[in-house]
């Protein structure tokens, strides 16, 4: 779900805001992407209890979530713009432009047991 944060314009540059009141839930964590090599994949797993948002700050990319029924693709080029991403949703991050950066942010701090690694494990944890 792409969720638009609010955007103040003005002649010297515009400025958008993420408080706990813009996103689905507290954040715990922000984390960020950036210096992406042409053609390399980021993300490749899912989360068992941690939730996303993902935004675009600089650049575009591409995001794919998999449920494990359905599968989209959202392209993030927008930096007033961010995409939700909910528990147990297999993620990958592809076609980085350069210079693009990705800000992550997240309800939880790191947690490795969080994670799932493995598509076929995520498709068995489903079931």
């Amino acid at each position: 779900m792409i969720i638009n944060l609010p955007k103040i314009e003005d002649p010297r540059g515009n400025l958008s805001v993420i408080e706990n009141e813009t996103i689905p839930f507290p954040i715990k964590r922000v984390y960020y992407l950036y210096d992406v090599p042409s053609g390399t994949e980021r993300g490749g797993h899912a989360h068992k209890e941690q939730e996303a948002f993902i935004i675009a700050v600089s650049g575009s990319f591409d995001v794919i979530l998999n449920d494990g029924q359905q599968k989209r693709v959202y392209t993030l080029n927008m930096p007033n713009q961010g995409l939700y991403v909910p528990k147990m949703t297999w993620r990958e991050l592809k076609n980085f432009s350069s210079g693009a950066v990705c800000l992550v942010i997240s309800p939880a701090v790191y947690d490795e047991e969080d994670y799932i690694r493995d598509y076929e494990e995520f498709i068995s944890y489903l079931k």
